[in-house]
């Protein structure tokens, strides 16, 4: 592979950086085997050309990060970018393995009324570097290879069909063997549903697995908790969806957000089994989490299981997401760049570019 190829796999190098051939690939495993940013460790290379490349570049797309811990075992991660502007990550361990939950803006121009994120509004669009760099930095602040981790979800701040050249060149890293050398089969997109953009993904992909936000089977509904809802009629996203899974071979997720008396009637599971029948699909019931200011409330648990009962008999697949982090503000529709609470939680980015492996 020529030096210009791996130059435009790095997505946090320069595209001047004066590397090529074994230097380059010796820099590539620092960044992503061992999630190491810092030239000044990355001590197979010479020591005149550290400091060269030290004082040309940086490789470093974040002034700083703070974590939040919860109960079970999940980390929301909060980190400060370049401009002052802040995101955030999720890193949620299981046994046997682990996913991470990374941001594709700050902010989302969305604007769905059930969630912490889109009551924000939105900042701005993250760089392919700054996609990136929210693996490198959980994984170094864990103390773990970047390699290692296996699991990502585009569930975070944000709507990545909307930044989907940053989105789409951040996937190539996180897929490459040479980068970071995900599984297309591991690596989701969540968008709330733009028909044009699925179907511009499905052309050119990269081919991840797609879930789509859905929310509300039948229109009135959706434009009401669903802004952009307006714009793209169900009926062209699952047409969209069903054109994605065509050229793609792959399962579409659809995530529904259960809230009390709005969408959480008998009729819309019915309505909902009906529109998603000839489609390869699968439904995510999520429990609505609580942030200060909702306007909605959580249907019951005794709501949710009716709920689930009438999909799974009219032959849809279907499971409830138990989010994780909720104490943490890390939960679904949490993600509002809430402060650690404790002064110890905020930490600089040297530990991060330290090699623990």
């Amino acid at each position: 592979m020529s030096a210009a190829a791996l130059r435009q796999l790095a997505g946090l190098f320069p595209e001047e950086l004066p590397l090529g051939g074994y230097r380059l690939e010796q820099l590539l495993g620092w960044v992503y085997g061992r999630g190491v940013t810092d030239f000044s460790q990355m001590h197979t290379l010479p020591a005149s050309l550290r400091g060269e490349l030290a004082a040309a570049f940086s490789l470093q797309p974040f002034a700083g990060l703070q974590r939040v811990d919860a109960e079970d075992g999940s980390s929301r991660y909060l980190f400060t970018l370049l401009d002052g502007q802040r995101t955030e990550a999720v890193y949620m361990p299981y046994a046997g393995h682990s996913t991470l939950c990374v941001s594709s803006m700050v902010g989302c121009p969305a604007a769905c009324r059930f969630c912490a994120t889109g009551a924000m509004g939105f900042g701005r669009n993250l760089s392919a570097a700054e996609v990136v760099g929210q693996l490198l930095a959980v994984a170094g602040d864990q103390g773990i290879s970047p390699r290692s981790l296996r699991n990502l979800v585009f569930m975070g701040m944000g709507e990545p069909l909307l930044n989907l050249a940053q989105v789409r060149r951040a996937a190539e890293i996180l897929l490459h063997p040479r980068a970071l050398g995900m599984s297309a089969r591991r690596v989701t997109l969540s968008t709330v549903g733009l028909p044009a953009k699925i179907l511009a993904l499905s052309a050119s992909g990269p081919h991840l697995r797609l879930a789509i936000s859905l929310h509300a089977p039948d229109e009135p509904t959706r434009q009401r908790i669903i802004p952009t809802a307006h714009a793209h009629p169900i009926a062209e996203i699952l047409s969209a969806a069903s054109a994605y899974q065509e050229a793609t071979g792959r399962r579409i997720s659809f995530e529904y957000s259960l809230l009390r008396g709005v969408n959480d009637h008998d009729w819309q599971a019915d309505l909902l089994a009906e529109l998603l029948r000839g489609l390869i699909a699968h439904v995510n019931l999520i429990p609505l989490n609580p942030w200060p200011g909702s306007p909605y409330r959580a249907t019951s648990e005794a709501g949710l299981q009716r709920f689930l009962d009438r999909l799974a008999l009219r032959g849809i697949p279907v499971s409830v997401r138990r989010s994780r982090g909720r104490e943490a503000g890390a939960a679904c529709g949490q993600l509002a760049l809430a402060a650690a609470p404790r002064a110890d939680s905020a930490r600089g980015l040297s530990a991060q570019n330290s090699s623990r492996l």
